[in-house]
């Protein structure tokens, strides 16, 4: 096996320029650092992590918190952090937060207590007082993307004003019978991000001055399932139909889109349809969506977690994450049936 000597010899420097030049904490010259570089690779030489741990006090590993990892927006936003993470050669160590209380408990009780990670992001994940106390007794950098999670540093995303928007975007189109798909109380937990967005929803149509039809909410469980569930109740019930539906995720919206064609009804000739969150799916089926950029909130979150390990805080990372409206096929203006053309709506898929 290849020795830090070897390559400090064929790179012409001492050992502890290698050390530093593979490390990236020092000062070394540009030139020795690309001979260092140049030798190391030539002759298969990967720095030990356990002996940089030993000589730096660092693990060069980060814990990650999730609540699930079969969900895309989830799996997105972790693929953002590991991108960041391995750009600067950081390890990943994953911590799945199940419905089992007593395995929760243990993750902030054992596992993040055996000091085996630099610092830890939590994503979408409400912490109590105990599990918060937890993270600030390790004494470790803590990064939570959703917040607020004060005292910890929190990286949010304004689900208000992302539903805000898109009922906006519906209002400007001229459209007033818009009903919501949102969640059931069991399926609001950490954040409550589905009443805020129906919060969103809310102040949206009552600074526009249309009055809410509770028979225009249905909800639904941030699955492309719910949403065709709650789109063909609300389109195939007696009664007035909505011209346009808000859905809280794009996943429900997508469901939305394909209720709408089993039924007979064109998006967006006759419904008009916007989600939120900027699903890799989105661009097939034509969505028009709020994007909150899930893969940049994660690379934003291992950047902060990087800048507090090497300055001591997260200066200079926003707090507030970024949101916009992308506007494409599934919306349109609010126009009379009498008025449309023969053919138009969404092709088959």
């Amino acid at each position: 096996m290849t020795g830090i000597d070897e390559v400090a010899r064929l790179a012409g420097v001492s050992t502890a320029t290698v050390s530093r030049a593979l490390s990236g904490r020092g000062h070394v010259s540009e030139s020795a650092r690309l001979r260092v570089q140049e030798a190391a690779s030539a002759l298969g030489y990967v720095v030990s992590s356990r002996a940089s741990s030993l000589a730096s006090g660092r693990t060069r590993n980060i814990g990650v918190i999730v609540p699930f990892l079969d969900r895309w927006f989830f799996s997105t936003v972790l693929s953002g952090i590991s991108a960041a993470l391995m750009r600067e050669g950081y390890d990943i160590t994953l911590y799945n937060i199940t419905a089992d209380e007593d395995m929760r408990r243990h993750v902030f009780d054992t596992f993040l207590r055996r000091q085996r990670v630099d610092a830890v992001i939590a994503v979408s994940i409400e912490l109590d007082d105990d599990e918060t106390r937890h993270l600030l007794d390790l004494g470790l950098p803590v990064i939570v993307i959703g917040g607020p999670s004060s005292p910890l540093d929190t990286l949010t995303v304004d689900d208000m004003a992302v539903a805000q928007l898109a009922t906006e975007h519906l209002i400007a189109l001229g459209h007033r019978d818009i009903a919501h798909i949102g969640a059931s109380p069991a399926f609001d937990l950490d954040f409550h991000i589905p009443t805020n967005r129906r919060r969103g929803f809310e102040r949206a149509m009552a600074n526009a001055g249309i009055p809410l039809d509770p028979a225009f909410f249905e909800p639904a469980d941030f699955t492309v399932e719910g949403g065709y569930r709650a789109a063909k109740q609300l389109l195939g019930r007696p009664g007035p139909r909505p011209t346009a539906v808000f859905a809280a995720s794009d996943e429900m919206a997508v469901g939305a889109i394909l209720a709408a064609r089993d039924l007979g009804v064109a998006v967006p000739e006759d419904l008009s349809v916007v989600g939120i969150d900027g699903h890799e799916l989105g661009e097939f089926f034509r969505l028009t969506t709020v994007d909150q950029f899930p893969f940049r909130q994660g690379e934003r979150a291992a950047e902060a977690v990087l800048a507090t390990l090497t300055d001591g805080e997260a200066g200079g990372i926003p707090a507030a994450l970024p949101f916009g409206l992308n506007v494409r096929g599934t919306t349109a203006r609010r126009v009379q049936r009498e008025n449309l053309p023969a053919q138009g709506g969404m092709p088959p898929y």
